[in-house]
């Protein structure tokens, strides 16, 4: 059985508005229990940026800026990776590895489906080998002793 990205997915992601505060998205971040958000563009949410904690980090707090000042369109990191929802998953972890991310866009067409986490990845993992631990046990445990 091959797991496609749509499987790992996240459909619940976090989208804001390029105009929006970083005060308002760091608040609506941490209200949806989100270490992330998807920055879009215009009504037909055209995203142009990703933003994360570390861009909070990195971007407001250790310069000393204002987040009531500053736009998420300004802080989001303008490169997001992306891949299609059927996109193997040992393809997707690969390529979150490489590039040392911990989260993908999930796209169909130019429309956001879904984002895969490290968490999603981890968290699907860790079924797989509990699935595959009970059944070796299951296994174990019907085998009679010969003799």
């Amino acid at each position: 059985m091959v797991l496609l990205a749509k499987d790992l997915m996240d459909t619940s992601f976090l989208s804001l508005d390029e105009d929006t505060d970083a005060f308002t998205g760091a608040k609506t971040m941490v209200d949806r229990h989100k270490g992330y958000a998807v920055v879009t563009q215009g009504s037909a949410g055209h995203v142009v940026g990703i933003v994360t904690e570390w861009d909070f980090l990195s971007k407001v707090v250790a310069q000393g800026i204002d987040p009531v000042t500053m736009k998420m369109k300004d802080l989001a990191s303008p490169t997001v990776h992306a891949c299609a929802p059927d996109t193997p998953t040992d393809e997707v972890v690969s390529s979150m590895a490489s590039r040392g991310i911990r989260r993908m866009v999930v796209r169909s067409g130019d429309q956001v489906v879904g984002i895969i986490t490290a968490r999603n990845v981890l968290a699907r993992f860790r079924e797989y080998v509990d699935k595959l631990s009970r059944e070796i046990a299951s296994y174990q445990s019907s085998q009679t002793p010969l003799g």
